[in-house]
């Protein structure tokens, strides 16, 4: 026995009965007494059966929501998919004569294909555009591997293609309407902060807060910081709350006019139908706009200075 081995430990060891290489049991998955569907041999309904297709026979699902599939992943799936088989079939429907499309299993299929199987295990389902895309989408979106910008763009396509109210969307795909309300709205966000979103640089708490933002570039902004320095969402969210304090205060001071000005605002407002505004700082300085419709306004205006019937 190898120090390896001993290093197992009296218990794992006798369990395992001291060798632990299982490749010699582990054998490919094989569905050896199911139909074979083959280019003169198509099936034509439903099947809870698993059978075996062409690779060649099959093509990618149009309405998929992944947009990149990572390949060191798919290589490693590939590799298991040699050595144990396609442990999960892949879910098709026949599109026209012998060929199929996937509705479910594209990554599968993918890693299938790299390690070069001329078969494929598959259930075969009949539906129409709409279903395809509905299962298509709640069958990746359930899977809870898709980026937050792959999972709103499927959420908005379920509602245009499949004419869903975002309640009725909820309910197909098991989500809270808010939960889907929430990765909508990230759809608003400028292209370079979703493709942050999308890549991970940035986290759907720091998306939520921004969204918060109006201003489009500080947005941005506030993106690169996050980046830059590591932001955790609490942090973004006092870095927001230092920005905003001095046109919060700014309002305050605004507000806080002495009775006299309100008295001034009153008076001028007569002449220019009240579109007036007046600031004022807390050190006494400030100012007023006067906006005016017409020449007539401000010589109506002038006239009664003159006469001085304030």
């Amino acid at each position: 026995m190898s120090k390896q081995q001993r290093g197992l430990g009296k218990g794992l060891g006798a369990l395992l009965g001291g060798d632990t290489d299982l490749t010699h049991i582990r054998k490919p998955v094989g569905y050896v007494n199911k139909q074979v569907v083959t280019e003169t041999q198509v099936q034509t309904q439903d099947t809870a059966d698993i059978l075996r297709i062409p690779v060649d026979l099959i093509e990618p699902n149009p309405y998929q929501p992944r947009m990149s599939f990572d390949q060191e992943a798919l290589e490693e799936l590939a590799d298991s998919i040699r050595t144990l088989g396609l442990i999960q079939p892949i879910t098709v429907r026949r599109i026209s004569g012998s060929r199929y499309q996937i509705i479910s299993g594209e990554r599968r299929f993918r890693a299938c294909r790299l390690a070069g199987l001329d078969m494929i295990p598959a259930y075969i389902r009949d539906t129409n555009d709409q279903g395809m895309l509905e299962m298509a989408i709640v069958e990746n979106i359930q899977r809870e591997d898709l980026d937050p910008i792959e999972v709103a763009m499927s959420y908005q396509r379920l509602i245009e293609e499949c004419s869903l109210t975002q309640e009725q969307m909820a309910i197909r795909v098991g989500k809270k309407r808010a939960s889907v309300t929430n990765y909508l709205r990230l759809l608003k966000l400028p292209a370079k902060i979703q493709h942050d979103l999308k890549v991970g640089l940035l986290s759907v708490g720091h998306a939520k807060v921004l969204l918060g933002i109006e201003d489009l570039k500080v947005q941005e902004y506030l993106c690169d910081l996050v980046i830059k320095d590591g932001l955790s969402v609490r942090q973004l969210e006092e870095k927001i709350a230092k920005l905003a304090e001095p046109k919060k205060k700014a309002e305050q001071d605004a507000q806080e006019l002495p009775e006299e000005y309100f008295k001034v605002l009153e008076l001028v407002g007569r002449y220019f139908e009240n579109n007036i505004s007046l600031k004022r700082s807390g050190n006494g300085k400030g100012s007023m706009t006067i906006h005016f419709t017409s020449d007539d306004e401000v010589r109506r205006f002038l006239k009664a200075l003159e006469d001085s019937k304030f």
